[in-house]
C-alpha cells in the first residue's frame, strides 16, 4: 500500500494543535489564546423543532446531526476550516489501485461505558446502515460512498454481511470499495458512518438512545433528553480526550418560534440563536459584535411531485419553468431573509469547493423578462383565466418559511393566476409526507454532507434516497454515474446543472449563510467551516 495519508494527518496533529487540544475546564486561561474562561462552561443554543433521532444511522436532520457528533465520534473529524482532522482514526493508508482504505484506530478510544471502540464497531454499524431492515434514511449515503457490494444489500440482493468493510483487528479497519472515490476520506465525517454500540443495540432495540440506555463515543454523553423540549450532553469523562476538552455542558432548548428565541437570547437565556428572517440589519447595527453572517454549503428549494401520485400539470417542463420564473428571489433573499443569502439560480451553492456553477439563461434576464416569458410558457402549456393552475404547497412550520411560501404564492397569483393552497406542518409529519410523495409542490433544504458539488446534484438522481420529487432522467444519472470517476469533474457537473435549468424538476430559492445570533463570550465558533459541522468539544465560553 501506499502510505499518504496518515504521516499528512499526523503532522497535522501535532503541528497545529486541534482547536479541542487545550487544558482542561479548571484552567483560568485558554492555552492558546491567553483569554480568561469563564466559571461556568454551558453552551446554551435553541432549535426550531425537534430531531429527527439520535441514532447515528436513522438521524437526518442538520439538528440532529449536531446533536450526533458531540455524543458519537467517527473515524475522520473536522477543524474550524473544514479540513480533516483524526476522530477515532489517527489516520489511514490508501492501496495503489485506491480502493482499499486502511483506518488505524487509536486504542485510547472508549464507550462512555469504558469499553473499548473497536474496528468490530465501526464494521457493525456500516453494515446496520445498509442492512433494508434497519431503514436508514441515507442508505443512499453508503451507497454513495463507493463501498463494495453495499448498492446490491440495500436493494435486498445481497446480505450486509458481504458488505466491504472489515475490521483486521480491533484498532485496524479496512473498506473496499468499487471503484475509486477521490473524496471517500471526507464522507467519514457523516454520522451515518460513526460506529454503533451493537450490545446495547440488540438489549434495548428502539429504545437504546434514550439517557438511561444510551453508551456513546464521542466527547460528550446525553444526560437528559425531553422530546420537543431540550437536549442536553455532558463531558463523557471516558473520551479519549477529555482532559483537553473546556466545555462542560451543552444544552440545546426547542423554540419553535424564532421571535421568542430572540427574545429569550437577548436576556441571556441563550448563547446562541437564528436570526428571525428581515432582522439582522437591524440586530447588526445594535448588536455589532453578536449579529453574524457567512456562507454556508446549503440550498433552499421548492420540489415539484413528479411521481403518479403528482399533479399532472407538473408533468409539463412549461409549467415546471414557468412557476420558476415568476420568483423574483432577490425578494426573497435580500428584502425577507435579509441576512446575506445570494438568490439561487443553480442548485448546487457557489461556496462548494472545487466548482464553479455555471450562469443559467435566467440568471442573465432581468426579473421582467422572467415575468413575461413565465406567462408565455403557461399560455403555451394550457393554463390562463379559462383554465387557472392550481395546487398545494406544503412546508414545515416556522416564521421564515411560511414569509416565502406566502410571497410566493403571491407572485404567482399576480403575475400568473395560479392559485397556490399553503399547508404547513410539524417537522416530522413534513417528513413522512414528502418522503412519500402526498404532495404537490413541497419545501427542500439540503446542506452538504461534503464540501464536493455531488452531495447536492445527486440529490435529484432518481435512485436517490432524498429524490422526494422521483425526477428522473437518464442522461443526468449517467452523468453523475460517470463524476465519479472522472478525473476532472467540471464538465459533467456543468452539464448536470444545465439539465436541472432545463427540466426544472427544482425551484432553488436562495443559497444559506449562518445567520446568528452569537454571544461574544462563545470562543472558537467555526464561521470558515462552511459545512458548519461543529464539535462542542472545540468551543469555550469566555468570562465576561
Amino acid at each position: 500500500m501506499t502510505r499518504i495519508s496518515r504521516l499528512t494527518l499526523t503532522a497535522l496533529l501535532s503541528s497545529t494543535m486541534l482547536a479541542g487540544a487545550m487544558t482542561p475546564a479548571t484552567a483560568a486561561t485558554h492555552p492558546e489564546t491567553g483569554e480568561e474562561l469563564a466559571a461556568d462552561q454551558t453552551f446554551t443554543y435553541r432549535l426550531l423543532d425537534d430531531v429527527s433521532s439520535l441514532d447515528p444511522q436513522i438521524v437526518e436532520d442538520v439538528d440532529g446531526a449536531d446533536v450526533v457528533r458531540d455524543l458519537f465520534e467517527g473515524l475522520m473529524n473536522q477543524d474550524e476550516e473544514g479540513n480533516l482532522v483524526p476522530g477515532v482514526a489517527t489516520g489511514y493508508d490508501v492501496s495503489d489501485d485506491k480502493l482499499t482504505y486502511t483506518f488505524h484506530l487509536r486504542d485510547t478510544a472508549k464507550w462512555s461505558n469504558g469499553d473499548p471502540v473497536t474496528a468490530g464497531d465501526f464494521a457493525y454499524a456500516w453494515r446496520r446502515a445498509v442492512d433494508p431492515a434497519t431503514a436508514s434514511p441515507y442508505q443512499w449515503y453508503m451507497e454513495l460512498m463507493s463501498i463494495a457490494n453495499a448498492k446490491a444489500i440495500v436493494a435486498g440482493d445481497m446480505d450486509p454481511s458481504e458488505l466491504g468493510v472489515k475490521a483486521i483487528d480491533d484498532h485496524t479497519f479496512e473498506v473496499t470499495l468499487s471503484q475509486p472515490l477521490p473524496y471517500f476520506a471526507q464522507m467519514t465525517t457523516h454520522g451515518t458512518t460513526f460506529p454503533a454500540p451493537q450490545k446495547v443495540i440488540e438489549e434495548f432495540g428502539g429504545e437504546w438512545t434514550k439517557p438511561e440506555n444510551i453508551v456513546s463515543n464521542g466527547a460528550y454523553v446525553l444526560t437528559e433528553y425531553r422530546p420537543g423540549e431540550r437536549i442536553v450532553r455532558e463531558r463523557n469523562e471516558q473520551y479519549w480526550d477529555n482532559e483537553n476538552t473546556i466545555l462542560d455542558k451543552t444544552v440545546a432548548l426547542v423554540i419553535n418560534d424564532e421571535n421568542v428565541a430572540l427574545t429569550r437570547y437577548l436576556a441571556g437565556e441563550l448563547d446562541r440563536t437564528d436570526v428571525p428572517a428581515g432582522q439582522f440589519p437591524r440586530l447588526k447595527k445594535e448588536h455589532p459584535e453578536e449579529a453574524i453572517s457567512f456562507p454556508r454549503l446549503c440550498n433552499y428549494y421548492y420540489t415539484f411531485n413528479l411521481s403518479d401520485s403528482g399533479p399532472e400539470a407538473f408533468k409539463d417542463p412549461k409549467v415546471r419553468e414557468a412557476l420558476s420564473l415568476a420568483v423574483d428571489r432577490d425578494i426573497i433573499a435580500n428584502n425577507i431573509k435579509a441576512g446575506g443569502e445570494p438568490p439561487a439560480y443553480s442548485f448546487t451553492p457557489e461556496a462548494v469547493a472545487g466548482f464553479t456553477p455555471p450562469k443559467s439563461e435566467m440568471a442573465e434576464m432581468t426579473q421582467k423578462e422572467r415575468d413575461e416569458k413565465a406567462k408565455e410558457l403557461l399560455a403555451e402549456a394550457g393554463y390562463g383565466p379559462e383554465n387557472p393552475l392550481s395546487f398545494d404547497v406544503i412546508y414545515n412550520t416556522s416564521e421564515a418559511h411560511e414569509k416565502i411560501a406566502v410571497v410566493m404564492t403571491q407572485m404567482w397569483k399576480q403575475k400568473l393566476g395560479v392559485q397556490a393552497n399553503l399547508a404547513n406542518m410539524e417537522w416530522k409529519v413534513f417528513l413522512d409526507t414528502r418522503g412519500q410523495q402526498n404532495f404537490d409542490l413541497a419545501r427542500g433544504a439540503w446542506c452538504g454532507d461534503y464540501n464536493e458539488a455531488s452531495t447536492f446534484l445527486d440529490l435529484i438522481q432518481s435512485d436517490s434516497g432524498y429524490n422526494d420529487g422521483k425526477y428522473a432522467n437518464e442522461e443526468y444519472d449517467a452523468l453523475l454515474a460517470d463524476a465519479k470517476t472522472a478525473e476532472d469533474t467540471t464538465p459533467l457537473y456543468t452539464k448536470a446543472e444545465a439539465i436541472i435549468a432545463t427540466d426544472v424538476p427544482v425551484i432553488p430559492i436562495y443559497h444559506y449563510a449562518g445567520v446568528y445570533m452569537m454571544d461574544s463570550d462563545v470562543g472558537n465558533w467555526p464561521t470558515e467551516n462552511v459545512e458548519q459541522n461543529w464539535y462542542s468539544k472545540n468551543l469555550y465560553k469566555i468570562a465576561e
